[in-house]
């Protein structure tokens, strides 16, 4: 059996003492992309958040463990939690350009841990010119692809990206996805991406997890849940959406 990097074991999550995530579980091993699905409001930018201790002020994880690499990341201190932010588990975000600096080249931000021969492993047809940039010369899309290879800077094995495509036009969605994929080919990096996109998922995922209201109605292989969904919520869920033609994967 592969080893396990990332363990959520009976994970509850409350924000001023009231629960909005019930009783997850789940695993994710080297190499592995999770997509969490579900209806906008069912926990699952939260899940991801509370792995790097990003729930905010008045939330908690109230139950159950979450364990990176073996190690219980609810029972360390926070300089420890911020030593396995980035370099453990990085994170990109709905609009990783607005974390961007905009005085400062994207090459500048890239800097030591990614030289530009890394940048153009992934598939920036223009990297010297990306690299030269600053984020008010680059499309939207392009500003993501640049936050997703910042969020490589250390090389974490594993990546959580929060809704990475919802707000990028579909050929450009369909670059982020390729380039995602081309982080697990390059680095082993695993992947859990949250999404209310199936076509994303179906692009992406090995496994899922759908949720609803905070709880899990479905987890396992991918070809599975979005082939053959046991759970009405799921069935709803993947009826409600059309299905895209793809031509770049069979």
């Amino acid at each position: 059996m592969e080893n396990k990097i990332l363990t959520y074991d009976s994970v509850e999550i409350s924000f001023d003492g009231e629960a909005v995530v019930h009783d997850v579980s789940f695993s994710l091993t080297p190499g592995e992309i999770l997509g969490l699905v579900g209806e906008s409001g069912s926990g699952k930018s939260t899940l991801i958040k509370a792995a790097m201790g990003l729930l905010g002020s008045g939330g908690l994880v109230t139950r159950g463990d979450i364990c990176y690499m073996g190690q219980n990341i609810l029972d360390i201190s926070e300089k420890e939690k911020r030593k396995i932010r980035g370099s453990g588990i990085g994170m990109i975000f709905q609009d990783a350009g607005a974390s961007l600096c905009p005085i400062r080249t994207i090459g500048d931000q890239i800097y030591e841990s990614m030289r530009a021969h890394k940048f153009e492993k992934l598939n920036f047809k223009d990297s010297q010119r990306v690299w030269d940039s600053y984020p008010f010369e680059l499309s939207g899309g392009m500003n993501q692809r640049a936050g997703i290879a910042i969020s490589m800077l250390m090389n974490p094995p594993i990546l959580l990206a929060d809704e990475p495509t919802s707000a990028l036009d579909v050929s450009v969605q369909r670059q982020v996805v390729r380039e995602m994929l081309k982080l697990r080919e390059l680095f082993g990096t695993a992947i859990i991406i949250v999404t209310h996109d199936i076509g994303v998922v179906r692009a992406m995922a090995d496994t899922v997890l759908v949720l609803k209201n905070g709880k899990m109605v479905e987890y396992g292989e991918a070809k599975k849940v979005l082939n053959h969904p046991q759970d009405p919520y799921t069935k709803k869920l993947l009826a409600a959406v059309p299905r895209l033609k793809r031509k770049e994967r069979s």
